[in-house]
């Protein structure tokens, strides 16, 4: 067995001192040729003192030679590694670039969009609205005048259809932008959605948060809302949950936002959990303002979504 070991090793080892030779460029291959004739010639013609120094020194050439092939792969390897290593710098640098200009214009997207939701919403507020209330006003003054049953009866009708109308293109601009937000702030918004949307999914919910809250710039505030709004409702159309929890609480460096239930949680190596586009939404718009975005979470024992805004962005 050691012998068999021996000859693996000195198997590999002739490879390596092979594969090296292999690099030699020719006139190297013409040196080494020159050097053997010499010592061929000197083995055969040369005698006592004379042939021992011709031997040294064509050993030394020898040992120079083969210095020479080993710094010279040295030098060729050290080469290619900070090539390598340049070009993973490139690349890292291409890549760092391209991220930054990715989420600079995903942020602008969300913000155009944003606008867009914002002055949609105003013109069916204003316009629609308008429209809608006049067409009501006309409608009761038709209605005072009219006596015959069945043209009030097609006029209660119409009624009613116009306060659907209405309902919708309320609930229409709600979604749109929340009135709530731009009059009243975070705090009475967030509330305000929770407590609807947990009343309509039939949940129990507990809302708490700071006063001060409504200080924060109108685009953080909006930021804010859309990401608790997606966590709610990836409450209510995944977690089976039977509680929902909101807390924001603030310091002097931070504020912290905290939406918990009770559900069914999820595995934090899912990949379905991982390429999530509402996550990576939620994930973006929280970076974007300088905060951190984190979720704990474990099958059968609910989701927490954590999320830090600094005080300096948020003031």
């Amino acid at each position: 067995m050691m012998e068999s070991q021996k000859l693996d090793v000195s198997s590999d080892a002739a490879g390596h001192t092979w594969g090296g030779l292999k690099l030699l460029p020719s006139t190297v291959w013409i040196a080494l040729a020159v050097v053997l004739a010499v010592i061929a010639a000197v083995a055969v013609i040369g005698e006592g003192m004379g042939r021992f120094i011709a031997m040294t020194v064509v050993s030394l050439a020898l040992l120079a030679v083969i210095i020479r092939l080993f710094a010279g792969e040295a030098a060729r390897q050290r080469t290619l590694r900070i090539a390598a290593e340049r070009q993973a710098a490139e690349f890292e640098r291409l890549i760092a670039v391209r991220t930054r200009e990715l989420s600079e214009l995903s942020t602008h997207l969300q913000q155009f969009a944003e606008k867009e939701k914002s002055e949609l919403a105003r013109h069916l507020h204003d316009e629609l609205g308008g429209l809608l209330t006049a067409a009501k006003m006309d409608l009761s003054w038709i209605q005072s005048r009219i006596t015959e049953v069945p043209y009030k009866e097609r006029l209660v009708q119409l009624g009613g259809v116009l306060d659907e109308a209405m309902n919708l293109k309320r609930r229409v601009v709600e979604d749109l932008r929340p009135s709530l937000l731009d009059h009243f702030g975070l705090p009475t918004a967030l509330r305000a959605h929770v407590e609807h949307v947990c009343t309509k999914a039939g949940l129990q919910c507990d809302v708490t948060m700071p006063d001060d809250a409504d200080t924060m710039p109108k685009d953080v505030q909006i930021a804010l809302f859309r990401v608790i709004q997606e966590g709610l409702a990836n409450v209510v159309r995944h977690a089976h949950a039977q509680q929902v929890r909101l807390v924001v609480t603030a310091d002097a460096q931070r504020y912290l936002l905290m939406l918990t239930d009770d559900g069914c949680g999820m595995k934090m190596d899912d990949s379905a959990f991982r390429w999530s586009h509402g996550l990576a939404g939620m994930r973006h718009r929280v970076g974007a303002m300088g905060g951190t975005f984190g979720i704990e979470s474990s099958p059968a024992e609910g989701t927490t979504l954590r999320i830090e805004i600094p005080r300096a962005r948020a003031d």
